[in-house]
């Protein structure tokens, strides 16, 4: 609770008001200080912290161990499946994502994500709010849109944006019809730098590297942790898909990080994309003239 309230930029007392109840009992909300969670009380709070329909089934299923009511739905997509068995696979895919120490997410073909672990969280706490390219959103846009991408993900451009700017060309290859890749695909033509390196980078850089090179399984990559004693740490991917996971259209994307090395004493590598950093990415040739 209190991490969605502080991703909104929302104090204690502006949920409160939200919710027409005193500060205090919204603190003791918070505290998990509540003896009885009911239906009205988790469906405010939902309503209140902005949550979407995979949020708010996640906030049933941590609190009182059941999906939400039926008659609730969310103005975005449904991303669960609507099998029951589904469901409850997924609640105890959940639990196994927890045991691991390294972060690990589940994505649809869209990159749209079902699910992450804690680990996955605390790498991206310091992720600032963003309206469509959260980390715990969508992926790839994350990966493409948000400011503080390349605080996180190091080499930001050659490393994560041009081998899944590769990928989600091949996923809008296959399903052109797709909505959400198309939603995407317009996101990167209304951006100069983005349409310069769909267009021209992606194709240099897989004729230069070959198609293997935007593979994720087996990746390695380098993150830099916001935690000190990581730092920036070398981390291999891993991507797998269970038979269940794979009949719900999922897989499960797992950063395998090294032994911690502390925080480097140089400054911060990489801007990420944005106009101030020159007229043209790295991984785009320079145009014939």
């Amino acid at each position: 609770m209190r991490q969605r309230r502080e991703e909104l930029g929302l104090s204690q007392e502006d949920l409160a008001a939200r919710l027409r109840i005193s500060v205090r009992a919204y603190g003791n909300w918070e505290r998990g200080l509540v003896k009885e969670w009911t239906d009205r009380k988790l469906l405010a709070l939902a309503e209140a912290l902005e949550m979407s329909e995979r949020q708010c089934f996640w906030l049933f299923r941590v609190m009182v161990d059941r999906d939400p009511p039926p008659t609730w739905r969310a103005a975005e997509e449904n991303r669960l499946p609507d099998d029951p068995a589904q469901r409850d696979y997924l609640c105890d895919y959940a639990a196994l994502m927890e045991s691991v120490p390294y972060p690990s997410f589940l994505v649809d073909h869209r990159w749209d994500v079902a699910l992450t672990n804690s680990a996955f969280d605390q790498l991206f706490r310091s992720v600032r709010p963003h309206p469509t390219a959260l980390p715990d959103d969508n992926f790839l846009r994350f990966v493409l849109f948000h400011p503080d991408a390349a605080a996180v993900l190091e080499d930001h451009e050659p490393a994560w944006c041009v081998p899944l700017l590769a990928q989600f060309a091949t996923a809008l290859a296959g399903d052109p019809e797709d909505e959400g890749l198309r939603s995407i695909r317009q996101e990167v033509a209304r951006d100069p730098f983005m349409e310069a390196a769909y267009r021209y980078g992606v194709p240099h850089w897989l004729s230069t590297h070959g198609t293997d090179a935007a593979e994720l399984d087996g990746a390695v990559r380098t993150v830099r942790h916001p935690d000190p004693r990581w730092g920036l740490v070398r981390c291999r991917m891993v991507a797998e898909t269970s038979r269940m996971l794979g009949e719900m259209g999922l897989t499960r994307i797992t950063l395998i990080l090294s032994t911690p090395t502390g925080a480097p004493s140089g400054p911060v590598r990489g801007g990420g994309f944005t106009q101030q950093q020159g007229a043209r990415l790295r991984a785009v040739p320079s145009p014939v003239e």
